[in-house]
Order: C-alpha cells, then sequence, then structure tokens
C-alpha cells in the first residue's frame, strides 16, 4: 500500500507528518520532494548509497542536419530551435522523450546523458529510506521522480510529496493507494489545501485531512472539512514543545501526548479512509 502524504503549500508540516509516521508504523519512508528533501534529518537513515540520475538529451550532427525543423517542431518543450545556420539546444529544457530522433529525416539526432540529480536509499531501524536529490540550477524535477518511484520498496510506504500541485505532485500521486492532505489553520493554507483536494478528488483517491499547527480556536480548516465531508483524521496542536523537537531534528512521536494523535492518524488511515 502507498500512502501518499501532500499539502497545497509548503511549510505546513507534511515532512513532520511523514517521517513520524513512517517509524511510528514501520513504513518505508520515500522522499518525493526532490527540491528540498529534508526527511533524512529527522530519520538519520544510515549506509546510505546513491545512484546518478540523468536524462538523454540531444546532440545534433551539424553535418547531416538539412535544417528541416521537424525536429523543433515536435519539441513540446522549446528545448530545441531551428535557426537559418543551426539547430540549438537548450538541455534544461529537455524531457528526454526522444521524439526528435524519431522525426528527423537523416538520422541527425543522437543522445548523451545528463546528469540532473540521485537517488540515495538507506535505512533508519526497520525503516528503509529513500529520496531524490535535485541538482542545483535544475529546473525539473519529474524524470528524477520517475526513477525513485520505478524501483518502490515491497510492503507499506509513505510518499512524501513535494508541495502544492505541480507536474511533480500528479506524477508522485499516480502510485498512491490513499492520500493524507496535511494543512495549517490559515487563509493560505486553506486555499491551497482547496486545489490539493481537489487534485485528489479528480484522480479518484481517498483522502482525509491533518490539520498541523491546530488551534482550538480556530476552526476554519474544521468548518471546510464539515461543509465539503472531508474526514479529519488528526490535529496535532500548536505548541512551543513540538516547535523546539522539530527545530533540534527530533521526531515528535517521542513526546507522549503527540504520539496520541500520531496513532490516531495511523488508526484513522485503516479504518476511515
Amino acid at each position: 500500500m502507498n500512502l501518499c502524504i501532500l499539502s497545497g503549500k509548503g511549510g505546513t508540516g507534511k515532512t513532520t507528518v511523514s517521517t513520524n509516521l513512517a517509524l511510528l508504523t514501520g513504513s518505508n519512508y520515500i522522499d518525493c520532494d526532490v527540491e528540498e528533501p529534508n526527511g533524512f534529518i529527522f530519520l538519520k537513515p544510515a549506509d546510505i548509497t546513491a545512484l546518478d540520475v540523468a536524462v538523454s538529451c540531444p546532440v545534433i550532427d551539424n553535418e547531416k542536419c538539412t535544417l528541416c525543423g521537424k525536429c523543433s517542431e515536435i519539441c513540446q518543450f522549446n528545448a530545441l530551435i531551428t535557426t537559418k545556420k543551426n539547430v540549438m539546444s537548450f538541455d534544461k529544457l529537455c524531457h528526454g522523450c526522444g521524439a526528435c530522433a524519431l522525426v528527423c529525416p537523416v538520422g541527425a539526432v543522437s543522445f548523451y546523458p545528463r546528469i540532473i540529480g540521485r537517488v540515495e536509499e538507506g535505512t533508519s531501524g526497520a525503516v528503509k529510506a529513500k529520496r531524490g536529490i535535485l541538482n542545483v540550477g535544475e529546473q525539473m524535477g519529474v524524470p528524477l521522480i520517475r526513477t525513485l518511484l520505478s524501483d518502490l520498496p515491497i510492503g507499506e510506504n509513505i510518499l512524501d510529496c513535494p508541495p502544492g500541485t505541480s507536474c511533480s505532485v500528479v506524477n508522485t500521486i499516480e502510485h498512491a493507494d490513499k492520500a493524507l492532505l496535511v494543512t495549517e489553520p490559515s487563509l493560505f493554507g486553506l486555499h491551497d489545501m482547496a486545489l490539493a483536494a481537489a487534485l485528489l478528488q479528480q484522480r479518484n483517491i481517498p483522502f482525509g485531512v491533518v490539520i498541523n499547527k491546530h488551534d482550538p480556536k480556530n476552526t476554519l480548516i474544521d468548518d471546510f472539512c464539515t461543509e465539503k465531508n472531508l474526514p479529519v483524521l488528526g490535529r496535532i496542536p500548536y505548541s512551543r514543545q513540538a516547535a523546539v523537537s522539530y527545530s533540534k531534528g527530533n521526531m515528535l512521536i517521542d513526546i507522549p501526548e503527540l504520539r496520541g494523535e500520531f496513532s490516531k492518524i495511523a488508526s484513522g488511515i485503516t479504518e476511515v479512509i
């Protein structure tokens, strides 16, 4: 079973919920937030191995090229532009689909592997932990995410999604059996949570909501979930103790009163979603 944990915006506590649930339930942890993968800060895995990930980028043979322009016409990502003198290649826009080589009538297109990041894997106790790390300056995390998710561990997996509702999120939730939507009680949190909820509903993925930094006096998220008939599986209280523990890279389930809340969330994943 693959449980995707996502949020409409960054900073809601998505990774906090993901890592604590992974340790509490003994699930494998997969950090798909390849631009800012910070789950390892909390899990502190050992025996880490790494594998470089590359995309195939085009190389144009100018001696063969007739400047017909078919390669640039077929490219949906504007990675190739045909001029009067040559074909210009913008490698960081290339998705490595290979369409340019298929339409070239003279075989002027070949490819070279361009490394965009790496996949790391280690263990934290009984938990297998994996993450993708996108190289600085790279603009597209999707090829790295696809590689990361192409070999998921057997068993229960928690997929820590990128924030928002971008292509990276869509490619991650394709693997979801269930989902948790982590939000915070603010207008920004509500707005972006609604977008993420609509995405999950569009994909017919069953999900529940976790309210982080919960204040009993602020019913903004609760009211929305009641109106939309969305199950709230947990409310992690806004507390100084939790903030101090988080800032030190410690687990919230080590705090007895918070461990109970995470246990409630874990039960809800099985019983409610």
